[in-house]
């Protein structure tokens, strides 16, 4: 397991860079996690960046993540990553039981929403503030696609303040701003 060829991979499965970008910030959002939590950061990270590989090519709840799970596991990746990768689907009941898996649910769909807000604004993730993720997320057509309320459930059972949460989370994706195209606009 190692970082260079985990990134390969979900590059050979995975071609829009939007889906690309996204298993980047999850990455990012697992790495601080670990690090706050004295974890293994490599091994977060990389449970982050694999997370969605199939998912382009395999979106279906039949698919979707048992396919990478499968390619993963024949690869030899570790058990404890592959349940968490099977935990983030809300479908297959894979109990979030460990606090990896608790973890990558809790930032997953929060990752994509704060990029999201992010894209709204022109300092991008600088100085993003809680306040004005969550007034955006009672704006149910804005980022339609997010799930809110796995958002809040994710950080409940992280058992996480929901405010700290979003701002710890885009503070890790402030970290990664240049890779994830959320650079602050130039004025």
């Amino acid at each position: 397991m190692n970082r260079d060829e985990s990134y390969d991979l979900m590059r050979g499965w995975t071609e829009g860079d939007s889906l690309r970008k996204h298993m980047l910030a999850v990455e990012a959002a697992m790495r601080a996690y670990a690090k706050k939590f004295g974890e293994d950061e490599e091994k977060w990270g990389i449970t982050g960046l694999l997370h969605d590989m199939d998912y382009e090519k395999h979106p279906t709840p039949d698919e979707h993540p048992l396919v990478g799970v499968a390619e993963l596991r024949k690869r030899g990746y570790p058990e404890d990553m592959l349940h968490a990768i099977e935990g983030h689907a809300d479908y297959l009941d894979t109990p979030r039981d460990t606090p990896m898996s608790k973890t990558l649910y809790a930032v997953d769909e929060l990752s994509g929403f704060v990029v999201a807000c992010a894209l709204m604004r022109p300092e991008r993730l600088e100085n993003m503030k809680a306040k004005s993720v969550r007034k955006k997320m009672k704006q149910k057509s804005f980022a339609a696609a997010v799930n809110r309320e796995d958002i809040v459930r994710g950080a409940e059972d992280l058992g996480v303040d929901l405010d700290e949460h979003i701002e710890f989370v885009a503070g890790a994706l402030r970290g990664r701003a240049d890779a994830l195209g959320l650079e602050p606009e130039e004025r």
